[in-house]
């Protein structure tokens, strides 16, 4: 059965570090897509600078002409809080008991992960794949997330393919060195993000006037 691998976030706006992360896993793990899912009214802070539907539609943007990316509106048109469990429980039920699901993550998040809402539980769900960066070993996460990790951890990526939940497993990829807190600021400041995102992103950006965009 085709896992299903996903990136969750806000995407406050998606950008190119986003969607080359998406591909290279895609590549990496030999699944046919990678789905997108932005969060909807994020439950740690207000999304500045534009609506949940304006997020939703900039990812879709920036998939349109990319079979190997797909945007998933769950989160956006759900009234429930944006809540990773939530989420991970209605996709187990869509793809049933057998399938594996691969929920990603950057190592900043994963090391949050114990503030999250009944974060114990994904694991019942589905894997985590925390994407670090080169070098970067994590052992200044809490000793509760260490003891978390060593419990869980997988020693091989096929052992996320061919299970349905329950492992972490840790992969370095190095990243494109572009942060959406950057591009926001650049458009603020009256400049051109230009080559850092897809260029319909940037357009809808300028026609819908997002981000102090003017």
């Amino acid at each position: 059965m085709q896992p299903l691998v996903f990136m969750g976030g806000t995407f406050d706006p998606i950008h190119n570090g986003h969607l080359r992360t998406a591909l290279e896993l895609k590549q990496w793990l030999g699944v046919d897509q990678v789905c997108l899912i932005p969060s909807g009214a994020p439950v740690h802070r207000d999304a500045p600078g534009c609506t949940p539907r304006q997020r939703l539609e900039m990812v879709q943007c920036a998939v349109a002409d990319e079979p190997a990316l797909a945007a998933d509106a769950r989160e956006i048109e759900s009234d429930a809080p944006s809540y990773s469990l939530l989420t991970l429980q209605a996709l187990r039920a869509e793809r049933g008991q057998d399938c594996p699901i691969i929920m990603t993550m950057g190592m900043d998040a994963y090391q949050t992960l114990p503030k999250w809402h009944e974060w114990r539980a994904f694991l019942d769900y589905a894997h985590i794949l925390v994407l670090s960066r080169p070098g970067y070993d994590g052992k200044d996460a809490s000793a509760e997330l260490l003891e978390y990790t060593r419990q869980h951890q997988a020693t091989s990526v096929e052992a996320l393919l061919n299970t349905p939940s329950g492992q972490v497993f840790i992969q370095e990829l190095t990243p494109l060195g572009i942060s959406a807190t950057q591009i926001r600021h650049l458009i603020a400041q009256g400049h051109s993000p230009r080559y850092l995102m897809p260029e319909p992103v940037w357009h809808y950006i300028q026609d819908n006037k997002l981000y102090g965009y003017h």
